[in-house]
């Protein structure tokens, strides 16, 4: 289960931007390259820097795609607008699970109708996931390994049946990419992919699909509310935040969403709060970690993996490196979930310093004989240097050569491919969440499915995260709460799961991304998703 470390540099690599860019952003509005224009016909102009690779679900894997996806299709389940509650969409009622936990009935919508006028029914939701699965595109996996079989078990029932008991299972459902497609328009066959057209059931109908715009019209026989705009025109300033700042501070675009520069998000803020425009604000589920290798000396030491835990100083790095736009994070498990417990918040920060030499000489290290700490990430990555320069420096300042980090960058490609081969002692990095559920945020991180105690993890999602983290007792507690459906016992569960980590420390998590939009003050109805899904249709403007 390889993945969103690579997603992570690939959307926030874009926002991290150097100073030059900066200049450029407050450059002169007559040299825009945007000239697009919103007048008063009801449709709403968007702009973004996120250019999507493909539009098929089955084979889309990055924000830009599925974003697109989210607004295009329906899966049988969604989020409820702004919140993590899970509610039905393409289904009419949440799944009836059977007591062993393997069986799913689903109960579908009648009345709907795909963009070509197919008729949606169990057996057209059977062949989108079946689709999904069997043509191996990249996010197959999630759908691939946990389902045994779909049945259409009735013309509006469908019946899944799952390899092993999942208690997230319904969460997954709801990822973008497993939404109806139209079965007329698509085949099942591994790499049959349309990149660059799009047959679902949702809100709009696709209508253009270019490199620098996407357009959107509302699909007439949309089964329910239908937007309150009409239509959508996305612009798409691919990897350019400085015309993407430039366009909405001249109106060219109605509303801006992903990705903006830090120094830029600091002045939009400002002058939001101005009044000049509108911020719309929200806690996202993006979260930024350090792996510690534990088959690496010296952190083969759990004294040492505490003592830089301990010194990890995240208000600091949110403000020096973030201008304080994400929040802390304590645990791996954000906060936008009831199971989260800040494991690693000091009841006495001003002590953490004092515990941390006194762990470090505990495991034998001294100013005559340091602990020195590889400190790895992608050389594309300003926000992880600034992260590596700022942890050397508390080290350096307050540690009295105890022990020493020696920032490190490496190209992400070259980065990732040799992540999970044990090279690095330390890795930044971040995780985007397929699913919205405490599991995603453990089990790819923290369970092994080959190792022991003296080689560490050997295969599993520690050893592909770099961490070769091996622990039975926390393999057993994964398995408890993925397969547990009492939520009591499952959030049990999580609780020794985060209180291990603490104890260990494979991990240091660091913080939680901010999600921000901006819109002109005659927009209502933005609203961001902890999922980063955005949605289209509740857009309007006041004009209309």
């Amino acid at each position: 289960m390889i993945k969103k470390i690579i997603k992570v540099f690939k959307y926030l690599g874009i926002s991290l931007i150097c100073f030059s860019l900066i200049v450029a952003c407050n450059g002169n509005p007559s040299e825009q390259v945007s000239t697009t224009t919103t007048d008063n016909n009801g449709r709403i102009t968007i702009g973004t820097t996120l250019r999507a690779r493909t539009l098929d679900p089955a084979d889309s894997y990055e924000l830009a795609g599925l974003n697109l996806i989210y607004n295009l299709g329906e899966s049988l389940y969604t989020y409820q607008l702004g919140t993590t509650e899970l509610v039905p969409l393409l289904a009419t009622e949440m799944p009836k699970i059977s007591d062993d936990g393997l069986t799913y009935t689903i109960p579908l919508r009648q009345g709907v109708k795909f963009h070509d006028d197919a008729p949606f029914n169990a057996e057209a939701m059977k062949f989108s996931l079946d689709r999904f699965m069997q043509n191996a595109g990249k996010p197959s996996f999630l759908l691939r390994d946990t389902i045994q079989d779909v049945t259409a078990t009735g013309e509006y029932e469908l019946t899944i049946t799952l390899q092993k008991p999942f208690a997230a299972f319904s969460a997954l459902l709801a990822f973008p990419g497993a939404c109806a497609v139209s079965p007329q328009t698509y085949t099942i066959g591994e790499g049959q992919f349309k990149p660059n057209e799009f047959i679902g059931t949702g809100r709009y109908k696709l209508t253009a699909f270019n490199s620098d715009s996407v357009t959107l019209e509302v699909f007439p026989d949309y089964w329910g509310e239908k937007p309150v705009n009409e239509g959508i025109d996305l612009q798409i300033y691919a990897g350019n935040s400085a015309n993407l700042y430039n366009s909405f501070l001249t109106g060219a675009i109605k509303v801006a969403y992903q990705t903006f520069a830090p120094e830029q998000i600091t002045t939009l803020v400002a002058d939001a709060n101005a009044g000049k425009f509108q911020m719309v604000q929200g806690s996202g589920t993006v979260i930024s970690y350090m792996v510690l290798n534990r088959n690496q000396k010296p952190l083969d030491q759990v004294e040492v993996r505490q003592a830089i835990a301990l010194l990890l100083d995240r208000n600091l790095i949110i403000e020096r490196v973030l201008q304080g736009q994400s929040e802390p994070l304590y645990s791996l498990i954000p906060d936008v979930f009831e199971v989260s417990q800040p494991v690693f918040q000091s009841t006495n920060p001003d002590e953490n310093i004092t515990q941390a030499k006194e762990l470090l000489t505990k495991a034998g290290f001294s100013a005559s004989n340091p602990a020195v700490v590889e400190v790895w990430y992608p050389s594309a990555s300003k926000t992880r240097s600034g992260v590596a320069s700022t942890l050397k420096a508390i080290a350096d300042q307050q540690l009295e050569g105890i022990i020493q980090f020696v920032p490190s960058a490496v190209e992400s490609a070259t980065a990732f491919s040799n992540l999970g081969k044990g090279i690095y002692p330390s890795f930044l990095g971040d995780w985007y969440p397929d699913f919205l559920d405490a599991d995603n945020y453990i089990q790819p991180f923290l369970q092994c499915t080959n190792g022991n105690e003296t080689q560490g993890c050997i295969e599993g999602g520690a050893q592909t995260q770099g961490s070769f983290f091996y622990s039975t007792k926390m393999n057993e507690l994964i398995d408890t709460q993925r397969e547990e459906t009492n939520l009591e016992t499952r959030a049990n569960a999580f609780t020794q799961i985060q209180t291990i980590m603490k104890e260990e420390v494979p991990y240091v998590p660091l913080w939680q991304n901010k999600d921000y939009a901006f819109a002109q003050n005659d927009i209502t109805g933005v609203k961001i998703n902890p999922s980063q899904n955005f949605p289209f249709w509740t857009i309007k403007a006041s004009q209309q």
